[in-house]
């Protein structure tokens, strides 16, 4: 019996988005990757992996799908829903427009909730105060555990009791609610990407362009910054150095980093790292430190991410004075000016 011929239908998504990576010049897709998330770019690269021998018939297929997907976002931002449905039509037909129309509706609500998770607590629970309890827990209930109690904790207690009673009730859900919700969930994501796209703004790309430079230029042209705008010049060298760029130190330039650091702020910081951090750091103190802050951690309850974010900024602060200072060397800098 012959073998089934594959089409794109048999595809999943992360399927269909390997297949437009690998069709796609190998910078492109590289680009691509460093906008998504490890585990989405893990998850790709192994579909990656697998998808092979793949009928011409099914690239073709992938890469149009796509085409008409990018046409109807451009259609919906130009003149909205209904005017993006009238030109499909006339493009493709009536059950087309439709398929493509929904398509496009469940990815942007899967985008909106994808930017809520990443979202602060507070400015979620503040959009979300205004709408009715039923919404609020269909919301909370797509988030993750942890940031859904700490939004909740921002509520007035008679509408934290009623959400929670809801999300624990909850049962079939009515289109029109469906479609309110994914109203809210745009209204949040939209203004949350505006916010962080306004708070990023030049320092960041300044920062950037910083990062790829060698340290004594960097720091000439920060130097110039600081001169006219300290407090630009502050932000720029926090953007930076991450947190997470602590991995990039040498176990000395950690073991003088840990002199100063203040234990509490340690063990906030770690909070939500990874291990390889945690390994990294815990390496580098004795083992009666290491124990005092892995007992703080174990026992440490709940905290609200903007006092992680507090302790891992000062932390940053500190690791940028001691590079300034010449006592520890960060890698991945850019290339040093080699005298021979």
């Amino acid at each position: 019996m012959a073998k089934r011929m594959l089409t794109v239908s048999d595809l999943t998504g992360k399927q269909k988005a390997a297949v437009l990576l690998m069709s796609m010049d190998v910078d492109v897709s590289a680009k691509v990757f460093k906008e998504l998330e490890m585990k989405e770019v893990e998850q790709i690269a192994v579909e990656i992996t697998n998808l092979r021998d793949l009928p011409p018939t099914v690239v073709e297929d992938v890469i149009e799908e796509f085409y008409q997907l990018m046409t109807a976002s451009s259609y919906m931002v130009e003149g909205g829903l209904e005017y993006a449905q009238v030109l499909l039509e006339k493009s493709y037909g009536l059950d087309r427009a439709r398929e493509i129309i929904e398509k496009i509706r469940v990815l942007t609500t899967v985008r909106g909730f994808n930017i809520l998770k990443k979202s602060d607590p507070q400015q979620v629970a503040s959009f979300l105060s205004k709408e009715h309890p039923q919404t609020i827990a269909l919301i909370l209930s797509h988030l993750p555990p942890d940031q859904s109690a700490e939004i909740l904790a921002e509520f007035k207690e008679d509408i934290r009791a009623e959400t929670i009673m809801r999300i624990a009730t909850i049962g079939k859900v009515s289109p029109q609610l469906v479609s309110e919700i994914e109203h809210v969930v745009d209204q949040i994501a939209e203004s949350s990407l505006s916010q962080n796209l306004a708070q990023a703004g030049g320092s960041q790309l300044v920062a950037n362009i910083l990062n790829k430079s060698n340290n004594a230029v960097a720091k000439a042209m920060l130097e110039s910054i600081e001169d006219k705008k300290p407090e630009m010049a502050l932000e720029i060298k926090r953007l930076m150095f991450l947190f997470e760029d602590i991995i990039l130190i040498d176990d000395k330039g950690i073991q003088r980093i840990l002199k100063d650091v203040d234990k509490k702020d340690l063990a906030l910081a770690l909070k939500v790292s990874d291990e390889k951090i945690r390994a990294k750091i815990f390496k580098n103190m004795s083992e009666r430190a290491a124990a005092v802050v892995k007992e703080e951690l174990e026992y440490m309850g709940p905290v609200k991410l903007k006092e992680v974010e507090g302790a891992q900024m000062r932390i940053v602060d500190l690791v940028k004075m001691l590079e300034e200072n010449d006592e520890i060397a960060i890698g991945g800098r850019g290339k040093e000016d080699i005298f021979v």
